[in-house]
């Protein structure tokens, strides 16, 4: 019923972007603080970046400057734009939403390797 469905991935080159997008339903969308954690090949994962309901963002400082979280409360929909990619963004990358509970999507995967 609950579903976060990721799409966007792939393979990119240093320097290029990408945007990752997730589609939510089955839950009060607009509740929820949305975000994006990431896990690398032999890594824990971790937090990318949030958003709240009413827009305010928080990003990881690996991150900062580079990507951009947003998301259209209407459309039930989160993004990612991702700039400037870095090889060491290589991850796969989950959208989650919170509040009382937490759900998260099955994730996408992002290459960026020249």
């Amino acid at each position: 019923q609950v579903q976060l469905v990721e799409s966007g991935g792939g393979l990119v080159q240093p320097g290029g972007s990408l945007r990752l997008s997730c589609e939510a339903s089955g839950f009060t969308f607009s509740s929820y603080v949305m975000g994006w954690y990431r896990q690398a090949p032999g890594k824990e994962r971790e937090l990318v970046a949030t958003i709240s309901s009413g827009g305010s963002t928080n990003y990881a400082d690996s991150v900062k400057g580079r990507f951009t979280i947003s998301r259209d409360n209407a459309k039930r929909m989160v993004y990612l734009q991702m700039n400037s990619l870095k090889p060491e963004d290589t991850a796969v990358y989950f959208c989650t939403a919170r509040r009382s509970a937490s759900y998260w999507g099955q994730g996408t995967r992002v290459t960026v390797s020249s």
